[in-house]
């Protein structure tokens, strides 16, 4: 059952609301500071919704905590978590698609990921060069390093943590450059780090 808490500082009409998923197991939040953090430089401020002090979620089970925010108003839902199984990319261009912020509004990427055709998701290439796929960031094996896009559609939480360990570092990547790696990853706050090839990498490319 799904559990839905509605918390409303303000009374605002705002037709612009942006988005955070937080990992919760078992009562536990995972690596809120980075959510706090984001939240507070697409709001463009520090005086702002305290997740810590918002969030309770359920005591057993693994959760989406998924907050829908604006400057005046948030809203908290607590989501049971089904992982989906990628194992197929389609790749597919798009010179237009923006996706900066983590924004509510998804409609220009649900409409490319809608033609992967029988593929799991997507990997949008992007003046040539990979970005991501329609739920992570994704990073790449050469056989020394993990590396991941230098331009991704969006500067994830996890892809920020693993770049600041070291476990990751930045490169541009072109689509033809794709048949030199040996692994691939894909990066969000639910899946963590979650390695979904780990021999030929053509095998996943439709």
């Amino acid at each position: 059952m799904i559990q839905v808490s509605v918390i409303l500082v303000q009374n605002s009409l705002v037709s612009k609301r942006y988005l955070e998923t937080i990992k919760a197991l078992d009562g536990k939040l995972y690596h809120l500071e980075y959510h706090q953090e984001r939240l507070n430089t697409t709001l463009q401020t520090n005086k702002t919704h305290n997740l810590s002090t918002l969030l309770d979620p359920p005591r057993d089970g693994l959760y989406r905590c998924r907050v829908l925010y604006d400057a005046d108003t948030i809203k908290i839902e607590y989501i049971p978590y089904i992982k989906r199984h990628i194992r197929s990319l389609k790749l597919l261009t798009s010179e237009t698609l923006e996706y900066a912020k983590k924004y509510e509004d998804r409609e220009d990427l649900n409409r490319l990921f809608e033609k992967r055709e029988g593929c799991d998701d997507i990997l949008v290439v992007k003046n040539a060069l990979v970005s991501d796929t329609s739920i992570a960031n994704i990073a790449f094996y050469d056989g020394e390093q993990w590396v991941t896009p230098k331009t991704p559609l969006l500067y994830g939480t996890t892809r920020k943590r693993y770049l600041e360990t070291g476990k990751i570092v930045e490169k541009e990547i072109t689509v033809l450059e794709l048949k030199r790696y040996k692994k691939v990853a894909l990066m969000n706050a639910m899946i963590d780090f979650d390695i979904i090839a780990e021999e030929n990498i053509g095998d996943i490319i439709c």
